[in-house]
């Protein structure tokens, strides 16, 4: 029996970081994220009108607060279906798969019963078409080099459709193209300065793979510490001097994810976290930042989430 696919089961751990979370403070974030919904069940950012990819967001916060209500799931997959043919990159054909399956794990309502039968086949062949010369995924067709960070969505993607990725060799060796002198990876070839966010996507299609060496989780290792924040958070980049909650989040579950001891403080990374957090419900993206919202919220309550599965005791 296949595994379940990562992006499934990263949601199930966070859920279980997650259990000492008040009722109060789970209603509080729920209603936050309920604010963002629009009257076509679809999600907002700051910008407003519904959007995959916020969508997707505001999906796997409630979810992992385990607050995703069968009202909610009508409503939302209402979206989904009729979102259904504006799939026109790879974050929004994950998004858009990612949503449809939770909220059959959640209602049972099968959004994908509207799509012919050789859908997953279907999809494979949409996912190719992002490939580029380089072995590695593009964002849009239009893109000429591979992105680290969609080539992971990609891998991702395929995991959630069952399918095994073509020629995963040529994706392996695009990824290390990405890796640079400082032990970190870069989002696309041209850069030279590694990121805290392309080096988890990097790691994370390693790992999937099986092509995580000691000396690879080392060199990501002495990365990570670079772009580890005095205020308990983790950086960008070595030249952005604050940290941020996505960083933070995609540093720490690399942390976790690759086994490596020592390089963060807990309970400076739990205060950093509850620093981003509004009192009326949401979070913030860094402490510089005014506003809250569903992509933030998610990547604060995720990293509170994996910051629980270090308190827990197996």
């Amino acid at each position: 029996m296949p595994a379940e696919p990562y992006l499934l089961r990263l949601g199930t751990r966070l859920s279980a970081g997650l259990e000492s979370l008040s009722a109060e403070t789970r209603a509080r974030h729920r209603d936050f994220v309920l604010s963002r919904q629009n009257g076509d069940g679809g999600f907002s950012g700051r910008e407003g009108g519904s959007d995959l990819y916020y969508t997707g967001f505001a999906v796997r916060t409630l979810a992992v607060l385990k607050l995703l209500a069968a009202d909610d799931c009508e409503r939302i997959a209402g979206y989904i279906k009729s979102a259904g043919q504006s799939q026109v990159t790879v974050i929004d054909l994950v998004s858009w798969l990612y949503c449809a399956l939770v909220v059959q794990g959640f209602s049972g309502i099968d959004v994908l019963s509207q799509v012919d039968a050789q859908w997953p086949d279907r999809l494979a062949e949409i996912l190719e078409s992002f490939r580029t010369r380089d072995g590695g995924y593009a964002k849009t067709h239009e893109g000429a080099a591979g992105s680290t960070y969609h080539s992971f969505l990609v891998a991702l993607c395929y995991e959630l459709i069952g399918r095994p990725m073509p020629h995963p060799a040529r994706l392996l060796q695009f990824v290390f193209d990405r890796q640079r002198d400082d032990g970190g990876f870069v989002e696309i070839a041209p850069m030279k300065r590694s990121g805290t966010n392309p080096t988890a996507a990097a790691a994370a299609i390693l790992n999937m793979h099986g092509a995580l060496d000691s000396e690879l989780r080392d060199d990501i290792a002495a990365f990570l510490r670079e772009v580890y924040s005095s205020e308990g958070g983790f950086q960008a980049n070595t030249r952005i001097p604050c940290a941020d909650g996505l960083s933070t989040f995609t540093a720490i579950l690399t942390v976790q994810d690759l086994g490596l001891a020592g390089l963060f403080d807990t309970a400076r990374a739990r205060e950093f976290v509850d620093g981003l957090e509004f009192p009326g419900g949401g979070f913030r993206g860094a402490l510089w930042d005014q506003a809250a919202d569903v992509e933030y919220t998610f990547y604060a309550l995720g990293t509170l989430g994996l910051l629980g599965t270090n308190d827990r005791t197996p």
